[in-house]
């Protein structure tokens, strides 16, 4: 247990950027669920309009310290080749 107020401040400082943190984590797990299913799903129109929020979300997260720059960067090339395949094999199959 925390005895000084600098240390006990800290405590709790800690516990609301965890708690910012997970929100934030969340909530991304969320869009790019919703993406990955639009993409299962074969719509297009929806996985790009989707997919714009995901990057838009990533860039404002990355800029945190919620997540590092390069992971969000690696997500977002990740979740571009899905697209891309799902845009390919869309087009082949008309």
């Amino acid at each position: 247990m925390a005895h000084s107020l600098s240390r006990k401040k800290r405590n709790n400082q800690n516990v609301n950027r965890r708690i910012r943190n997970r929100a934030r984590t969340n909530e991304l797990k969320t869009l790019i669920r919703k993406l990955t299913d639009a993409i299962r799903d074969q719509d297009i129109d929806r996985a790009d309009t989707q997919f714009r929020i995901v990057t838009k979300r990533l860039d404002q997260v990355a800029s945190t310290s919620a997540m590092h720059k390069n992971a969000a960067a690696r997500k977002k090339s990740r979740l571009a080749r899905k697209l891309n395949a799902a845009r390919t094999k869309t087009a082949t199959a008309r």
